[in-house]
């Protein structure tokens, strides 16, 4: 199976819910580029009952790898490092080198805050106690971490602050226990695809289909279904199983080409922003129901200026008269959730921007102000250029208020993708 490991994040905080462990996903994203297999993220308190539970259920299901997050402070609630010296049956040691550096580190802190010199003494000497056998790791706080040969395994023991924890994690794979580990770990291969506007089940049945001729056994297949209408499909295979994946990447390549708008694993805010960029185009927009959530996510990628001028949040019909040149009568002919008005709001940010691209967004995302004919969820949509190509669609959109503003934005999203695409292929919702 390869080298397995198991995460442990300690920290009560984490266990009731008061702060969200973002140690525990990093650091399985990071073994798994190494080509290690995460077979557990285990979160406990801080109980030193608990973790030493925790050690030794891994230990017995196998793993090879270890890694612990939290618990190395100087207060009395810090005991991963005693705990993991008491699993590896190793006594506490003073660094003294270590000692020194963390001395060092917080000298000026403490005298900053006139802090009680023997009260950080004490801390200091707390952090700086390794287990026998233990190769201690640098902070980039205060807290050092360790790496440790525990029988027929390894531990890394790492503080709790993601931003310490990250910055030391090259150096805990440059330890001497950790590199020989690697030595036996294969790095994994991997595919992604994104999909728009593809149900789930029938991509399930399309991987049941390929299946039937492709050995699909040792590869790793992962889908996640995101906003509603985004499809994510990640490969993860070894070097032996690469034909396999390539043949089932075409024959999803084959089934479902005008739903997929990357094969690279890109979002569809980078894929569109690499759009308008390529074109040299520039892109307005002008939102009603979704109350300036397109805008935020064109801009949310550094450069974005290069491509958005601009955007008009326009809920009132007073509002898309004024600001954006909608004609009263077409408002009071077609009313303010329509093809037609959402075409208009998108010739509207055009010219009041001067750009090459538009897009119009109005819609009822309720919960309230539904009626028979246009029912909350009801959207319409439409990106247009200045030469008067249009893509445009007024789905009926699932979900809560929330859920249809986001949705919302990812399909105006998918269709300006469309527009860039010029392909005249864009799928119906």
């Amino acid at each position: 199976m390869g080298v397995r490991a198991g995460i442990v994040v300690t920290g009560t905080e984490v266990l009731t819910g008061r702060v969200s462990d973002r140690n525990g996903p990093w650091v399985s994203e990071r073994l798994g580029e190494l080509g290690i297999e995460v077979s557990h993220i285990t979160c406990v308190g801080d109980r030193p009952g608990d973790l030493a539970s925790a050690l030794r259920f891994l230990e017995g299901d196998g793993v090879d790898l270890i890694v612990t997050t939290g618990g190395l402070g100087p207060t009395a609630d810090d005991l991963t490092a005693a705990v993991v010296g008491e699993f590896a049956g190793a006594e506490m040691e003073l660094d003294t080198a270590m000692e020194a550096k963390i001395a060092r580190i917080v000298a000026e802190f403490a005298r900053r805050f006139r802090l009680d010199p023997e009260g950080v003494r004490e801390g200091t000497r707390k952090q700086a106690m390794v287990p026998v056998g233990g190769v201690p790791i640098d902070p980039q706080g205060t807290a050092p971490g360790i790496a440790m040969a525990i029988r027929d395994l390894v531990a890394i023991v790492l503080p709790g602050p993601p931003r310490e924890l990250q910055g030391m994690w090259p150096r805990a794979l440059a330890t001497t226990p950790v590199e020989h580990l690697l030595t036996r770990a294969e790095p994994y291969l991997s595919e992604s695809i994104r999909m728009f506007n593809l149900a789930e089940s029938t991509l399930a049945k399309t991987l049941r289909e390929i299946e039937q001729r492709v050995d699909l056994t040792a590869i790793e297949v992962t889908t996640c279904l995101r906003g509603g209408s985004e499809l994510e499909i990640d490969l993860r295979f070894r070097a032996s199983e690469t034909a396999q994946a390539a043949a089932l990447v075409d024959g999803l390549r084959d089934a479902h080409a005008k739903h997929i708008y990357s094969d690279a694993g890109e979002s569809i805010d980078q894929v569109v922003a690499e759009g308008l960029l390529g074109a040299a185009a520039t892109i307005a927009v002008a939102e009603s129901c979704t109350g300036g959530l397109l805008a935020a996510r064109l801009t949310n990628r550094p450069g974005s200026s290069r491509y958005f001028h601009g955007g008009v949040v326009a809920y009132s019909n007073a509002a898309k008269q004024s600001l954006l040149g909608v004609p009263a009568e077409l408002i009071a002919a077609h009313g303010a959730v329509s093809p037609q008005v959402a075409e208009a709001m998108a010739d509207g940010a055009i010219k009041r921007f001067g750009t090459t691209i538009g897009v119009g967004l109005t819609g009822v995302a309720g919960p309230d102000g539904g009626s028979e004919g246009k029912p909350i969820g009801y959207v319409c949509l439409c990106a247009k250029d200045s030469a008067g190509r249009v893509v445009a669609r007024d789905p009926e959109i699932p979900g809560a208020r929330n859920d249809i503003r986001d949705r919302s934005v990812a399909a105006a999203l998918h269709l300006v993708r469309r527009l860039l695409a010029d392909d005249g292929t864009a799928a119906p919702f």
